[in-house]
């Protein structure tokens, strides 16, 4: 059964100006790097890896549209951290939405500049795991 996230990948056309906008907008350098294929940052209290790889080694039925499942990141502060993505250059691809009154969960997603959807949540339950175990 599922017991974690392991790795969020991405893809890009152009992995370098990726590797550069991700480094710039999650403030770290990529901690693994394979020369033209991959960069991969470890992020956030439990350390997720986050990768991006050259899309020409993307699965052959994979889409070069936004689709499919979104990986909500919790962030501190919706507002804050879609407003910067927007700065960078995302898309909003879906609004800041309350999912239910007064639960206090709250998404969001954006489409970077390289076609992949990233989604940010508020998520109260996300805050109570991480009191219990603690980050990384």
């Amino acid at each position: 059964m599922l017991r974690g996230m392991a790795t969020s990948t991405f893809y890009a056309d152009d992995l370098e100006a990726a590797k550069d906008w991700y480094r710039e907008f999650l403030g770290v350098e990529p901690y693994f790097t394979v020369p033209g294929g991959y960069y991969e940052f470890r992020i956030g209290d439990y350390l997720a890896e986050f990768g991006i790889v050259n899309r020409a080694y993307a699965p052959g039925g994979a889409r070069n549209t936004p689709g499919g499942a979104i990986v909500n990141w919790h962030v501190d502060d919706l507002q804050a951290t879609f407003d910067r993505l927007l700065e960078l250059g995302a898309k909003e691809y879906d609004p800041i939405t309350e999912r239910g009154e007064g639960t206090g969960f709250v998404t969001a997603s954006v489409v970077d500049p390289f076609g992949n959807v990233l989604g940010l949540m508020s998520n109260p339950h996300y805050l109570e795991v991480l009191a219990k175990t603690g980050p990384a």
